[in-house]
């Protein structure tokens, strides 16, 4: 009976230590909140367009893409995605779980030839999503690795392009806001060697001399995440910044003609109006790359 009431009473103590730690830890964060010194925390989206292999067989280039926005945005811009796919099934019975990849769209492969959509509405349903994207609070990257110009056998595509694409989202941080990171499945386990390494070791070449200085990456949060993009609306965003912002590349700046089956859909300058509504509305993150028009970082050099 006395071990029962002593342990009894330590429950009691334990109980009141803990209400008094939690009621301390909620002072503390009202208190940093008030003085704004508690980080901001972001969530980041990935998804790519080309091969990342280290060969031009499949694609010449490769080009990886990042969408980020404060978690505090991130039921506003789940709302405007959500409203964005009523809209288009009320419009087009474009079911709204299916998921919308935007290269299979414009090349009418499965799942989308069952819609027997008109190119106008095809267009319209384009341009509904570039639209509902100009209203989200995000900022893009589009990193670009051309390989083309890779003159080494060991140089890693996927790893260099993350590496420099999670660079510039640490840079428009600067300390004020940490970020986790969810990317589409398939390309996981190597995109989070890369980021567990670029934490202790991330060299920074000197733009004014030869030095390389070590400069670890701190505001990202835990391992990268992956999931389904049929199940991620900001993944399918990201995809379809991708697509334009290659089609933009290979069509609009190399001059190539628009392969036959997306030119039944939409022609270059649609996918330069697509992109100059991304930029005029401050979605795309110009500081990336300054000397670029659409921010687009190239490599190699």
């Amino acid at each position: 009976m006395e071990l029962l009431e002593r342990r009894y009473t330590y429950e009691q103590n334990y109980d009141y230590y803990e209400i008094m730690m939690i009621l301390c830890i909620k002072s503390c964060i009202i208190l940093a909140k008030r003085r704004k010194i508690m980080k901001e925390n972001y969530i980041a989206y990935f998804d790519e367009t080309g091969d990342d292999g280290n060969n031009t067989d499949s694609s010449d280039t490769f080009l990886l893409t990042s969408i980020y926005m404060p978690m505090n945005s991130w039921q506003k811009n789940y709302d405007i995605m959500t409203d964005l796919r009523k809209r288009l099934k009320q419009n087009y019975n474009f079911f709204i779980k299916e998921e919308m990849h935007t290269k299979h769209f414009l090349c009418d492969k499965d799942p989308y030839r069952k819609y027997n959509w008109s190119k106008i509405d095809k267009q319209e349903i384009l341009k509904e999503y570039t639209i509902a994207i100009s209203k989200l609070d995000i900022s893009i990257i589009n990193v670009m690795i051309d390989k083309r110009k890779i003159k080494r056998s060991d140089y890693k595509v996927l790893e260099n392009a993350l590496t420099y694409n999670i660079q510039r989202i640490e840079n428009d941080s600067a300390g004020k806001w940490n970020y986790i990171i969810i990317t589409d499945k398939g390309r996981i386990s190597p995109m989070r060697k890369t980021a567990r390494s670029i934490r202790a070791y991330n060299p920074i070449h000197s733009k004014f001399s030869l030095q390389i200085k070590n400069q670890p990456i701190h505001s990202l949060i835990e391992d990268i995440l992956e999931k389904d993009s049929n199940e991620s609306h900001f993944i399918q965003v990201c995809d379809f910044v991708s697509y334009f912002t290659h089609l933009y590349q290979k069509c609009c700046v190399e001059k190539n003609a628009l392969p036959n089956r997306i030119a039944n859909c939409i022609d270059k300058q649609f996918i330069g109006r697509v992109m100059k509504t991304l930029k005029v509305n401050g979605k795309i993150n110009l500081n990336a790359n300054k000397d670029n028009v659409y921010g687009i970082v190239k490599y190699p050099k």
